[in-house]
């Protein structure tokens, strides 16, 4: 075998082997919409529990600011003014 054909041998192995993927395979059970929503179910629900354990004093005085009352609130417009 001539030093060129080996060159040639090693790049094209080089190339065929740099076209997979990287890394172990992903099973289908961690891929897709279904994880996701059941993951983010335990979240919701991990949240709920952190809510009920805060005493109803403290969750009643953030509901209660006069700031946060009324309709009143002034919101950013619509469409920002020298944006494109």
């Amino acid at each position: 075998m001539t030093r060129l054909t080996a060159v040639w041998l090693f790049g094209i192995a080089a190339l065929l082997t740099a076209c997979g993927a990287v890394g172990a395979p992903i099973p289908p059970e961690d891929v897709g919409v279904t994880p996701t929503i059941t993951r983010q179910k335990l979240q919701h629900a991990r949240e709920e529990k952190k809510e009920e354990a805060v005493p109803a004093e403290e969750a009643t005085q953030d509901v209660t600011e006069p700031a946060l009352q009324g309709q009143d609130v002034e919101l950013p417009p619509l469409r920002p003014v020298g944006t494109r």
